[in-house]
């Protein structure tokens, strides 16, 4: 493992992980109506610090096959979109209050993660594994903005600024 190069990919987790704090859920979302299997407030943050990590190992371990060719190129592209979609979902859906956007962004998520593990895989079957749990998280977290938007059909954004 090169050190530096899993530093950073951890560092380009650093966006995703500040939209957290700075849009954090607040009044608004604990107001709605969520689904019983909602997951405990503590869960989130080491999930997220969880998967920050595996990211960034597979990321490494992509980044650092030798030979760096047209697979290894694409893998990372499709690792700078999950990336991107990552950090866009927060703000949207946390700060601008909009549930059906998120929506979309958490389904372009799911495709782009998806896309990514498996192009990891071609790579390096090990950094593919290294993104099961996140497909897997974003799945669940699909799910509940899905059930959150559902069940709270009159909050589709704030109502004021």
């Amino acid at each position: 493992m090169d050190p530096w190069v899993f530093l950073i990919f951890l560092l380009t987790c650093g966006p995703a992980a500040a939209t957290g704090a700075m849009f954090s859920p607040g009044e608004w979302y604990r107001g709605l109506r969520k689904p019983g299997w909602t997951p405990p407030d503590w869960l989130f943050p080491v999930a997220w610090t969880t998967l920050y990590i595996f990211m960034s190992l597979a990321g490494e371990r992509v980044a650092r096959q030798a030979g760096a060719d047209a697979a290894v190129g694409a893998a990372l592209a499709l690792y700078a979109v999950q990336i991107g979609l990552n950090t866009l979902w927060t703000p949207v859906f946390f700060g601008l209050k909009r549930m059906r956007a998120g929506m979309v962004v958490l389904a372009l998520l799911w495709l782009a993660v998806a896309a990514t593990l498996i192009a990891f895989w071609r790579v390096d079957w090990v950094a593919g594994l290294l993104f099961l749990p996140y497909l897997a998280w974003v799945s669940v977290a699909a799910a509940l903005n899905w059930s959150v938007m559902t069940l709270n059909p009159g909050e589709p954004r704030a109502t004021s600024a």
